[in-house]
């Protein structure tokens, strides 16, 4: 028999992630979870991250405090301190952070959701905690998300293979299989997760493979579908945008991305030169990243070219809107690779005329369902080939690529996918 207490909807919900303000598509995910936790309901939702002189002295591309967007209120956003002294040589945010989870748990009445957004480190403090809590003999109420992204495998369990350091690539799969419902971000994520585990398997006997195949679920990431769909009815917020970047609707072509060089900056940069639409449009760069300088020297010299490192939360859509052309023309780098595309799957949403241009790579079909002029990866002439495609194409055949790939990118609207996540922790409790 199914006690009434089990039937009792998810009450609160914690996720753990680098978040803002780190220029990564995953932390936008975490913020759109949160937002839609709340607008659901929830009572209780907190986003747990790590303090921000940490990530300033971290190295990673952060966005300019002033371009982010506030948090909903109702929404906490954690940044939990070290623990320990000097003596502590590693471990101390690790600690902080898991202290702070059991905390939480604590505090929050209800069933509670706890997602992890990149396994390491987050999916081992993630079930530190929970295993603490759990093992204290109270009564355990939390169910556990672990999501893997691409360069949890990649970098992590690949680095270990490469290296022969075998074990910290089983820590990873046993503590990722200890989640209550392990998900990967696409199809593509979970086939390298898979074939990470029969490598390991292959070296240990050990039986991950099996597990990993029929446990993790694919969980696409979340997007806030109606701030980009809601662009288009305000055309004069539009030209309050692209006036204020001097540029004009459907008069330029542009990139948003991390600047990396996974990201084929450079490619198209070199596709630019010679292409049909220069002369007649312009080019914009907007992002972050380690090849922000080199990419600056590239633009000085072709002219015509801007770099934007300032996009905010609030002009992003807009600017996507009113381009002529959407470029991502990501390459698969040792570093990394594309596990989905949530710019592609933005940009589709936030509708205009501009077709997107991207590759094949990686997880991205899944982002664009097809819906865009695809090159491939690193082919500078392929590249030009597109942009010189849509250079032919007239109003009406733009407008028919723009309707379909709206509609095809409305499955990742975040309350849908907050809501499956949800049903799957119903579901596990009911049946308990």
């Amino acid at each position: 028999m199914t006690h009434p207490e089990r039937q009792q909807p998810i009450q609160n919900a914690v996720f753990l992630v680098r978040a803002d303000p780190i220029i990564c598509g995953h932390s936008t995910e975490a913020r759109n979870l949160a937002e839609a936790a709340l607008a659901m309901g929830m009572e209780n939702v907190h986003i747990v991250s790590y303090p921000l002189h940490t990530l300033e002295n971290s190295g990673l591309p952060l966005k300019d405090q002033a371009t982010i967007s506030p948090y909903s209120p109702g929404i906490s956003v954690d940044r939990p301190e070290p623990l320990g002294d000097y003596k502590v040589l590693d471990g101390r945010l690790s600690l902080g952070i898991g202290g702070h989870l059991v905390d939480l748990l604590y505090k929050l009445p209800g069933r509670t959701m706890l997602m992890d957004l990149y396994l390491v480190p987050h999916g081992l403090m993630t079930m530190r905690a929970v295993n603490s809590f759990r093992m204290s003999g109270t009564r355990s109420s939390v169910f556990t998300v672990g999501e893997a992204v691409g360069s949890d495998i990649t970098n992590v369990v690949g680095n270990a293979l490469a290296e022969g350091r075998l074990g910290a690539a089983q820590i990873l799969l046993s503590n990722y299989l200890e989640h209550d419902h392990p998900v990967a971000v696409s199809r593509f994520t979970k086939d390298l997760i898979v074939k990470a585990g029969r490598e390991v398997d292959e070296h240990l006997g050990t039986h991950f493979a099996g597990q990993l195949e029929s446990r993790v679920g694919i969980s696409y990431p979340a997007i806030d579908t109606e701030t980009y769909l809601k662009i288009e009815r305000d055309q004069a917020r539009v030209e309050e945008v692209l006036s204020a970047r001097g540029l004009t609707k459907d008069g330029y072509v542009m990139f948003l991305s991390r600047i990396a060089p996974a990201k084929g900056v450079d490619d198209l940069l070199a596709a630019w030169k010679d292409c049909k639409l220069r002369g007649s449009k312009e080019l914009i760069v907007c992002g972050n990243g380690p090849a922000l300088g080199e990419i600056r020297e590239i633009a000085a010299q072709l002219g015509d070219v801007r770099v934007f490192n300032d996009v905010s939360d609030a002009e992003k859509g807009a600017l996507m809107h009113g381009c002529h052309a959407w470029c991502l023309p990501s390459k698969p780098r040792p570093e990394f690779v594309e596990t989905f595309g949530i710019a592609v799957a933005e940009k589709l949403l936030a509708g205009g005329l501009g077709p997107v241009i991207t590759t094949r790579t990686g997880g991205i079909p899944e982002a664009s369902g097809g819906h865009c002029l695809e090159h491939e990866p690193g082919d500078v002439d392929g590249l030009r080939a597109c942009l010189d495609r849509i250079a032919e194409m007239t109003d009406a055949e733009r407008e028919e690529l723009s309707r379909v790939g709206r509609a095809f990118a409305l499955r990742f609207d975040r309350t849908v996918i907050l809501q499956n996540l949800i049903d799957r922790a119903v579901a596990k409790a009911e049946a308990a």
